[in-house]
């Protein structure tokens, strides 16, 4: 009998250890890392739920090993993240680049829902072309004498643009300033002078976006760098991420109300995992577990003592 006493012993202090360890023990700084392809998904971004940073929840998703980028003008494919600068390079499979001008309001365009608005926007270098915008486009209303608000961005713009092979098929084109029969067949804008790139409410037939590789200049809009170059931030003080991955925690979020957490293992933190008074109500059980579990192992110890004897 005292042979099966302490053979049981043994097993619950082994048991009661692990329970112990699982609450102590700093959880894992990558947790909430993953990888999509060629490409890594870090904060302030993440694919599973209750990772990263609340305003890029439902953003990212891995489709066959392809990172797309998911907003309310469309999905985009994510071709870099570039965690240094703090930008995406995305690609609109129906914008219009070089080689190809396509019409039809085929294309995403670019607009964002409004709460993600502080986190998520075009770069400053990025000229968004807007093509076959129609006379009545709020683009050309408001302008007296007709001036039109198209303009350069970055050294790139439409009469560069009217010079890509694309524009052979398509005829003559109407080019300008001003404009008398008509608007003409590409407007170039940066997204901060119109804030979103709707084109069923700017009536345009399509787009093209390109974005500046400072300082590299290139030569021509062959040379150009197709794609949608997004910033990035994270609103407000990150100090709560920081301190939390300095303790060996992943950075998250509540899935119900959004606030920030501390991933640390098998318990959820609200400041970090070297805090004990802000650790989950999943911590105090596993606590409280553990100690019942101690204190069975000692009384189990010591009836095995008493009939040893």
């Amino acid at each position: 009998m005292a042979h099966i006493l302490s053979a049981f012993f043994f097993i619950a202090t082994f048991q009661t250890l692990s329970v112990l360890h699982g609450v102590y023990s700093h959880g894992d700084a990558h947790k909430c890392r993953s990888y999509c392809g060629n490409l890594t998904v870090d904060y302030p971004f993440a694919i599973q739920p209750g990772c990263g940073h609340s305003g890029y929840r439902d953003l990212l998703f891995c489709i066959n090993d392809v990172l797309m980028l998911h907003i309310s003008s469309g999905s985009y494919r994510v071709l870099d993240i570039d965690y240094a600068y703090e930008s995406l390079t995305l690609d609109d499979p129906h914008m219009s680049t070089c080689s190809s001008i396509v019409f039809g309001h085929h294309g995403n365009g670019f607009v964002v829902e409004r709460w993600r608005e502080p986190y998520l926007n075009p770069t400053a270098d990025n000229v968004f072309m807007l093509l076959g915008c129609t006379a009545e486009s709020p683009l050309f209303q408001g302008f007296p004498g007709k001036h039109l608000p198209c303009r350069n961005v970055s050294g790139m713009g439409c009469e560069e643009y009217y010079g890509c092979p694309g524009w052979d098929i398509l005829g003559p084109k109407k080019v300008g300033v001003v404009y008398g029969s008509g608007p003409p067949d590409c407007c170039a804008v940066s997204f901060e002078a119109i804030k979103a790139i709707n084109l069923t409410k700017l009536s345009c037939q399509g787009y093209s976006s390109a974005y500046s590789l400072a300082p590299l200049r290139v030569d021509g809009p062959h040379g150009w760098s197709y794609g949608i170059r997004v910033k990035y931030s994270v609103e407000g003080d990150d100090s709560f991420c920081k301190v939390c991955e300095a303790t060996g925690g992943s950075c998250g979020y509540d899935v119900n109300d959004f606030s920030s957490l501390c991933m640390c293992g098998s318990w959820n933190s609200t400041s970090n995992c070297d805090s004990v008074h802000s650790a989950s109500h999943r911590r105090t059980w596993s606590l409280m577990d553990a100690l019942t579990g101690l204190v069975g192992c000692i009384a189990i110890w010591k009836l095995s003592a008493t009939l040893g004897q």
